[in-house]
């Protein structure tokens, strides 16, 4: 019999907020947490806004000299992972740190770092002027190493990196670790801080930013027909997942059950998704497959909803292939419509809204849906939030290389 594994803890680090709770009410509220960027200089820079996570202080937990040799992705996994673990209740000095183990996702690591050290070579510092953390602070698989040290977690730990599904697929790996029992409790998801000159200016040049500077609140509008474009993002989204059973033995708090993820590949472009969204299609029926649950048993999709022109079409059209006549029942929002694109970290932080939507039986809202696009016509909860119960929800996360992860979570039964 398959090991069943619920979430007993949350932590997230967002443009929205550092804090669960102000998290969610800022999200039913369909409060935007986008703004213009001020970690660097965009005067060069034809997009000015993003969303970033503003009065940054890790050192008021952790210790200071540990932060500085941290880039700030790691901070945020750590911080997000402190948030979490004190949420689950876990008490880690009373279980087999060999049982608890760690795996977090990045796109891109430690960018920041690099950056940094690269500048201060070629402003004539030379080799001798490059710092000796600059390798173990840019490594992806640093925000997990970090954590395992930091929380004493000897089981399974390491890093995933598939662009923007990195969290989703972190949280699959972290699944099937605690279902093949090699691990009682995982500490996963994902964190990104890619708000640097090379970071905005990739995406600037891929042209897949939103350049509504002028409206910085309004620049992230999925599904809707004058979206432009992404807007890059930073954070985290941690969560504590553990096997059923040592969840109840302990006393642990259960937000609910992860059932099952799908996981394929479009196979088609580097950066643009399959046209008609076979692959994101395919993943959902795969979730649901693990599951074991039929279409109609979801009420919910955290759409992957990132506010591009090709992806918001070919995830509408996915869910169409997969949800026949119950994608018309579905409520379907998009969180990234007020905390933008978090990247590796999006899965993370969007899993969090998907579980609290079971937990209190409350959609938060897609905003920015001014003008719908004709080829998006399903149900996105515009504008406002919606009250109505979620037994099942699915969680998409889709990635530059074509990578497509779902996840599905349930209330417990």
């Amino acid at each position: 019999m398959v090991r069943r594994v619920v979430i007993t803890g949350m932590g997230v680090v967002t443009p929205l907020a550092v804090d669960l709770q102000t998290y969610w009410d800022r999200l039913l509220a369909g409060q935007s947490g986008i703004g213009y960027i001020e970690l660097i200089d965009t005067k060069e820079f034809r997009v000015k806004i993003g969303g970033e996570v503003k009065n940054w202080a890790p050192e008021t937990i952790f210790d200071s000299k540990a932060c500085r040799r941290m880039d700030r992705f790691s901070q945020f996994a750590m911080v997000g992972a402190h948030h979490a673990i004190k949420d689950s209740g876990l008490d880690i000095s009373k279980e087999d740190p060999f049982r608890c183990g760690v795996i977090v996702g990045s796109g891109i690591g430690g960018l920041t770092e690099y950056e940094e050290q690269h500048t201060k070579f070629m402003q004539g510092g030379g080799p001798r002027g490059i710092s000796p953390f600059v390798i173990p602070k840019m490594m992806p698989n640093s925000a997990p190493g970090n954590i395992s040290i930091h929380f004493g977690l000897c089981g399974p730990s390491r890093a995933v990196s598939t662009a923007c599904a990195s969290a989703a697929d972190a949280i699959t790996d972290a699944l099937r670790t605690i279902q093949l029992d090699e691990a009682d409790v995982m500490v996963t998801g994902g964190s990104e801080a890619a708000i640097t000159y090379m970071g905005l200016g990739g995406f600037i040049s891929a042209r897949a930013l939103s350049s509504r500077n002028e409206q910085p609140q309004a620049a992230s509008r999925p599904f809707d027909k004058d979206r432009d474009g992404f807007v890059l993002s930073e954070g985290a989204g941690i969560l504590v997942i553990e096997e059923l059973e040592h969840a109840k033995n302990r006393g642990a708090p259960i937000y609910a059950e992860l059932l099952g993820t799908g996981n394929t590949s479009d196979a088609y472009n580097i950066t643009a998704p399959h046209p008609e969204g076979v692959g994101a299609a395919r993943a959902m029926q795969l979730a649901l497959k693990d599951a074991r649950l039929n279409p109609s048993d979801i009420d919910y999709i955290n759409a992957h909803g990132t506010s591009t022109d090709l992806g918001d079409v070919c995830e509408t059209l996915a869910i169409k292939r997969v949800f026949g006549e119950h994608a018309r029942k579905l409520a379907i929002s998009s969180s990234k419509s007020m905390i933008g694109h978090l990247l590796g970290a999006s899965g993370g932080a969007e899993l969090v809204a998907t579980v609290l939507s079971i937990k209190h039986g409350v959609v938060h809202p897609t905003i920015n849906l001014d003008n719908p696009d004709p080829q998006c016509d399903l149900d996105y909860v515009p504008k406002i939030a919606r009250k109505m119960p979620v037994r099942y929800a699915v969680s998409n996360s889709f990635g530059f290389g074509g990578h497509n992860t779902s996840l599905v979570v349930g209330a417990v039964r």
